[in-house]
């Protein structure tokens, strides 16, 4: 299954450390679409609903596979997103409304957040105490200081909000009380309704630490995932359902098991209960729907109403009706009485979740936007006269066999009354071979090019076919794979490794840099990083001046990584690297739609932010050492297969003098050809020492790596050529050959080894002299 990937090895691994890894998420919106920023991108799979106490519309949030929230302001036909929650770094799964103000998440992360619901995405509190995927949530209505979670891990915790939220007091001395992440510390736990709020300009790691002294009650008895929990509103008693395929019923203020209930075949997806806690409705991927009477301890009625999985229940406020989705893509209403039946619509996607609001339902699936249909919620008796009823059955093969039959039902409504609309999420990529430009399909077959350097589209191609774009789009150019790419978000989320990600260069004349030397090479991983954290660094040296160091170790020297460098063999500064934050226009991101960093520092867990959200109080603690030192400081780790070794031999037959019989070495990236009788001076470096050896009549036994002589040739790196002399314009053409094919112009040593050679041994150049005409 998917791990967080932003995380390094666990403290009890037996496997050498991994340095944590830097991860940012691409959104895609241009100028004129600018609002695209604000619609998710993957599937939605949870839905809560809030009436405000003001007299405005109601607030539908909605939580997504993209790792965000969204607070949408509801008017009749009208939806704005007024806020994005962003701090999960996978999915959110669930999400539910604990009192007036405070939202509460889980995620595939393993943890919980609890959110300011009424802020502009003010995460108040990070909660870790799970051990895997957290599924799903349940509080009561009347109790909302109660909270319950379960996930993969079989964990069912009960959560006392008060005392989970409390303020965090670092140390009893009375001096250090106003706590540096913007809650102040005090003797009475502040009430969940009037709960401070950490602001955005505080410290990640306080929003990573969970409550100090505080741990949640355990309800121990599953042995197997869990995918549903529901609370009475009292909040007196506690359902749970998952692979095990029974319902387990607790009593939250213990966290005892009270009783166990059997019947169904299947994992139970989903599951309500009534506001007095006598009922339960559960839902499962055996396609039936069964009413349980608790103090009975049995199940009283079962309903074959859909096809496949039911994975979403929603009841009306008097617990007479059921509202159920699931796999098969239908929403029924259905009378737990009467048994009576009524196929509501189809959707186009399968259905996750539901939120019934007056006569309306909003109907949440995999897809990235959210429906809302009519639904009679205050009379659905009205509902079920206005189509073909049927009557459920009771056992699931009663309506499979229905439908064999060709019993085809109509839906009652053709058309959602409204949608808010979602980004089509990417379900296919290809990383193209100059490892910038990476190509994409989306969900509705749309193939976009993506520049990673920059975070932007830099072509819409429609929908065409990805295959025959891909191959269009083949460029015979091998660069070391500096950074991986996975869309489980419904967007690109790019990986950095160190010291994997410092591997490609490429000179600044490829990459367009003006005012820079043509033959300036150009880490690509160090430019990427300083156009991420550009705000980051502006924020920083506005709060701590411009010094590039500081005794009080404000910013961050050379010093503050001893530590580190020493578990390393050696630590390289980028020679060509001017002590400069200047970004490149190759690597400067878009601030209309910034992208969002996922990583960890020395403290805490994962986080996410967006670049323009990071207020420079970020440290160590919160991002990678090796980003810090490589943008601060300009220094990169030690890399490897940066060099390229070959020989170079005259074309069998050929009369012209043998000039070394040693090995050389040389960059991957510089090239093996360009010659221009107009400007010799261009000659890349192998036409050049060529040229110097047999026409110049140069030493033939030294060379160094800078292009001047003094060294053993048997051990000779040979530099780019920056050192050699213009050569005349009557000197002969040098022809580069390789398995007797003429190397082409700008092809680099790289390229050769990857698509002429092909070979694991070293590769082997021959060259010849061809006269100018």
């Amino acid at each position: 299954m998917h791990r967080v990937g932003s995380a390094g090895n666990t403290s009890n691994s037996s496997r050498p450390r991994k340095e944590k890894r830097l991860t940012y998420v691409l959104n895609y919106a241009d100028d004129e679409k600018s609002s695209l920023y604000m619609q998710h991108c993957a599937g939605i799979n949870c839905l809560a609903l809030s009436k405000p106490a003001s007299d405005g519309g109601d607030y539908l949030f909605t939580g997504s596979r993209d790792g965000t929230l969204k607070r949408w302001e509801l008017n009749e036909n009208a939806a704005t997103c007024s806020a994005t929650f962003e701090s999960h770094v996978d999915w959110v799964n669930d999400a539910v409304l604990a009192g007036d103000n405070v939202l509460v998440s889980c995620s595939s992360d393993a943890t919980l957040k609890a959110w300011n619901c009424l802020s502009e995405g003010t995460c108040i509190r990070t909660l870790r105490q799970h051990s895997d995927y957290v599924t799903c949530l349940a509080t009561a209505k009347k109790n909302s200081n109660v909270v319950a979670s379960a996930g993969l891990g079989g964990e069912v915790f009960i959560w006392d909000l008060e005392a989970a939220l409390a303020p965090i007091s670092k140390s009893n001395d009375p001096t250090e009380d106003d706590c540096s992440n913007g809650v102040t510390s005090g003797a009475n736990p502040l009430p969940v309704g009037t709960l401070r709020t950490i602001g955005s300009s505080s410290s990640i790691s306080a929003h990573l630490n969970q409550s100090s002294g505080y741990a949640p009650t355990a309800a121990k008895g599953h042995k197997e995932s869990v995918y549903a929990l529901a609370m009475n509103d009292t909040g007196t008693l506690l359902v749970s359902g998952g692979t095990e395929k029974v319902v387990r019923v607790w009593d939250p203020r213990s966290g005892l098991k009270t009783m166990k209930l059997k019947g169904h075949t299947d994992n139970i997806r989903a599951l309500i209960m009534d506001p007095t806690g006598r009922y339960c409705l559960s839902g499962s991927s055996d396609s039936m729907i069964r009413l349980w009477d608790i103090g009975q301890q049995r199940c009283v009625h079962s309903y074959a109403v859909h096809t496949d999985s039911v994975w979403a229940l929603a009841s009306t406020p008097s617990f007479s009706h059921v509202y159920s989705g699931g796999r098969d893509m239908s929403l029924y209403l259905t009378d737990l009485s009467t048994r009576e039946s009524l196929l509501l619509c189809t959707e186009e996607h399968p259905i996750l979740q539901m939120a019934l609001q007056d006569d309306n339902i909003w109907i949440a699936t995999t897809d990235s936007s959210v429906h809302r249909w009519p639904a009679e919620g205050r009379n659905p008796q009205k509902a079920l006269q206005r189509g073909a009823s049927f009557l459920a059955g009771n056992l699931s093969f009663s309506r499979a066999r229905v439908s064999l039959e060709g019993s085809t039902l109509v839906p009652v409504f053709k058309e959602p009354e409204f949608t808010i609309p979602g980004t089509p999420g990417i379900v296919q990529h290809e990383i193209l071979n100059n490892r910038r430009h990476v190509l994409t399909k989306d969900s509705v077959g749309s193939v976009k090019l993506w520049e990673i350097t920059r975070g932007i589209v830099v072509e819409d191609y429609g929908k065409v076919p990805f295959d025959e774009k891909k191959e269009e789009l083949f460029e015979m150019v091998s660069i070391p794979a500096w950074f991986s790419v996975d869309t489980r978000l419904g967007s690109l989320s790019v990986h950095l490794d160190t010291p994997q990600c410092f591997s490609a260069e490429m000179y600044s004349a490829d990459l367009n840099i003006s005012g820079k030397p043509e033959d300036d090479k150009v880490n690509l991983a160090r430019e990427t990083l300083k156009g991420l954290l550009t705000h980051w660094l502006t924020k920083r040296r506005q709060r701590h001046g411009s010094q590039a160091s500081s005794t009080n170790g404000d910013v961050l020297s050379g010093k503050d990584f001893s530590a580190k460098s020493l578990a390393h063999s050696r630590i390289e500064v980028d020679g060509n690297a001017e002590n400069d934050s200047m970004v490149y226009p190759p690597f400067e991101f878009s601030t209309v739609s910034p992208p969002s960093i996922i990583t960890e520092g020395s403290q805490g867990g994962p986080w996410r932010k967006k670049i323009t959200d990071l207020d420079g109080t970020e440290d160590e603690k919160d991002i990678p050492w090796w980003c810090i030192d490589c943008v601060v400081n300009c220094r990169l780790p030690p890399r490897e297969n940066i060099k390229c070794s070959f020989y170079l031999h005259p074309c069998e037959g050929s009369t012209v003098q043998i000039l070394t019989q040693g090995k050389l070495s040389a960059p991957r990236i510089l090239r093996i050809h360009k010659v221009s009788l107009l400007d010799a001076a261009k000659h890349i470096w192998v036409v050049n020492y060529v040229i110097e050896k047999m026409v110049l009549d140069k030493p033939m036994d030294n060379i160094s790596s800078e292009g001047t002589f003094g060294g053993p040739l048997q051990h000779s790196a040979i530099g780019d050529g920056s050192g050699l002399k213009p050569i005349p314009k009557f000197k002969p053409l040098i022809e580069i050959l390789c398995n007797n094919q003429v190397l082409p112009p700008d092809m680099s040593l790289a390229t050769v080894r990857a698509y002429i050679w092909k070979k694991p041994e070293d590769l082997v150049l021959n060259y010849r002299v061809v006269q100018p005409k």
